[in-house]
């Protein structure tokens, strides 16, 4: 009797790596926005839309979906 092949849960490096480089690469544009623009605020808020695109990303990534049955290809859709 054979056990069921278990998925790799993902390696935590990736879900930091992808929010240190959200903050990193967000932030880096809300700093060009504020030299441009010649205010003070916007690399805050490119630091936490940074942050929040991480999160969103590490959460697409290793969520985990259902197990769909095989379709059968002589079975119509409709």
């Amino acid at each position: 009797m054979s056990q069921p092949e278990e998925q790799p849960k993902g390696d935590p490096w990736h879900a930091f790596g992808y929010i240190v480089a959200g903050v990193g690469f967000y932030g880096f544009l809300g700093w060009l926005a504020d030299e441009w623009l010649g205010t003070r605020y916007l690399v805050a808020v490119g630091i936490l839309a940074g942050a929040g695109f991480g999160i969103y990303m590490t959460f697409a990534r290793f969520r985990s979906e259902p197990a769909r049955p095989p379709q059968d290809p002589d079975q119509d859709d409709e």
